[in-house]
């Protein structure tokens, strides 16, 4: 991979994650004086999947910096996937990335006031069914798992193979734990958007 390449991946995943993250929280605070940021340290699978999704993002951006600034320790430490070092799969990777952080921070825009980081059990959110809402019920974490499976593809190796991998089996059980306290929040308005509207996709 050339270096300018390296370069422009490294500098994408941290606008990307500074765009997905830092920018959403610090919007939705001063708007409603709310901290998005629902993880506590109560030692509960709600904040045990916070802790650990909070490792896996700091893997990925250093899987991403060891391949700019550390070529030599990439290719010795993070045991590249030779068969899958290949244009094709590359450009592959570098479409669906674009295509998946358009699409999440659509969809943050389209939650408004109501975005959050995790289940916000203090504060009564909208409940929002429109824009890509309306064709998936969880739109973000469809771009973060599109994400998660892009860097796989730009980096073939097996740490983003176990960060794509625990990364959806997290995220799975997030989407479980968000649709059953929004099934009480809800109740038969939910039942029916789930009726009509696909998890993912």
């Amino acid at each position: 991979m050339l270096l300018i390449m390296k370069l422009y991946l490294f500098i994408f995943i941290v606008i990307s994650l500074l765009l997905v993250f830092a920018v959403p929280t610090y919007l939705t605070y001063r708007k409603t004086g709310i901290n998005p940021i629902t993880f506590g340290k109560e030692d509960n699978a709600h904040n045990y999947i916070g802790r650990i999704f909070k490792i896996l993002m700091a893997l990925l951006f250093a899987v991403f910096a060891v391949n700019l600034f550390s070529p030599d320790i990439y290719r010795k430490f993070l045991v590249p996937i030779a068969y899958l070092e290949n244009h094709t799969v590359f450009y592959i990777g570098l479409v669906l990335l674009h295509i998946s952080m358009l699409w999440i921070i659509i969809a943050q825009l389209q939650m408004g006031k109501s975005w959050r980081i995790g289940i916000d059990e203090d504060n009564k959110t909208e409940f929002i069914t429109k824009g890509l809402f309306s064709v998936s019920r969880n739109p973000i974490f469809l771009g973060m798992i599109t994400a998660l499976f892009s860097a796989f593809l730009l980096l073939p190796n097996i740490l983003t193979f176990f960060l794509a991998f625990a990364g959806y089996i997290l995220i799975q059980v997030q989407i479980r734990m968000e649709e059953a306290f929004l099934q009480k929040q809800f109740a038969s308005e939910y039942s029916d958007y789930k009726s009509k509207t696909r998890r993912l996709i």
